[in-house]
């Protein structure tokens, strides 16, 4: 067994990702040590921090002295050594690149106790790769949120070719205990699963539009109104179970299977984003922008702030908050 889990590092709290887990951790009543780079990034992790936690304050999730409790659970440096000294669990939100990984678990595995686990934050690159040089392979896992990490419940836990069976156990316990999804690669995955199905996903929005079937707007007008209603309640598998009544997914299957297997030999199979696609989205997300209804906000930040506040009316409902 390794430290128990009382204190929490995050290595990279600067940005998005690591403030949002460090807002998370210290919500759900733990001690957290925000390590980064400079005394700028760290500006930045403060006020991202106690921007989230005001946010949810604002919006009911949590009361105005509980954000403030939750502020005071939180402490900062630029020391490795210090933020890791004691931590049972290092969540790394570094940047995206193997070097840079590697050379911050160098320093994990110089300070550190070698029982705390090393959660990398990747959103897909290979764990086994990150620790390959690692003294500890053994405690280090792929540990991939969703953006906001404070909201949005999933994490997806990779093993590598080396991490064990306890630090994978001990992860996804930890991130039940702060009332988080975890789910378990049990086989590295380049984008882990949830990037891969959303990746193939967009692969079809961009075809519909090239062809000319329908607009930007149009097209994820159909997904968000139609099965991306369904699937905030559950999966594509739930989906098809309940599409058939008693008769069950097999039924549903293979009832519309000749007809699905039509569509796919005529969807896009590509593995290159077609030349120009950048400029034709932007192009159609600006239209489908000034097309909002101007409660629903019009800018990147006002529509930012509106998903927000929906995704915790839709996680009240799911009662994940």
């Amino acid at each position: 067994m390794g430290l128990p889990i009382d204190k929490i590092a995050v290595l990279g709290g600067g940005g998005v990702i690591g403030s949002g887990f460090a807002v998370n951790f210290a919500w759900k009543n733990m001690p957290v040590v925000i390590y980064d780079i400079s005394a700028a990034a760290l500006e930045t992790a403060r006020t991202r921090v106690s921007g989230a936690l005001s946010y949810l304050a604002a919006q009911g999730v949590i009361s105005p002295a509980d954000a403030q409790a939750a502020l005071g659970r939180i402490t900062y440096t630029t020391d490795v050594a210090k933020a890791v000294k004691d931590a049972g669990f290092i969540q790394e939100a570094v940047l995206e690149q193997y070097a840079v990984k590697k050379e911050l678990l160098a320093l994990v595995d110089r300070h550190a106790s070698p029982t705390a686990i090393f959660a990398s934050s990747t959103s897909g690159l290979l764990i086994s790769e990150i620790a390959r040089d690692s003294q500890h392979p053994e405690r280090c896992v792929g540990a991939h949120p969703y953006n906001p990490p404070y909201l949005i419940p999933l994490i997806e836990v990779a093993k590598g070719e080396k991490t064990s069976d306890e630090t994978a156990v001990r992860t996804l316990e930890l991130y039940r205990s702060i009332g988080k999804e975890p789910i378990l690669l049990q086989k590295e995955a380049l984008g882990f699963i949830a990037n891969r199905l959303q990746i193939a996903l967009y692969r079809e929005v961009v075809e519909i539009v090239k062809r000319g079937i329908c607009s930007v707007e149009d097209v994820d007008k159909a997904l968000c109104f139609g099965p991306g209603l369904r699937f905030a309640l559950m999966g594509a598998n739930m989906i098809f179970q309940l599409a058939a009544g008693p008769y069950g997914i097999k039924g549903a299957l293979h009832h519309m299977g000749p007809s699905a297997e039509m569509w796919l030999a005529d969807m896009a199979d590509w593995k290159k984003f077609p030349e120009g696609w950048g400029d034709q989205a932007q192009e159609g997300v600006n239209a489908a922008m000034a097309n909002r209804p101007a409660d629903q906000g019009r800018t990147t930040e006002e529509i930012a702030k509106w998903r927000d506040s929906r995704l915790i009316e839709l996680l009240r409902i799911l009662k994940k908050i």
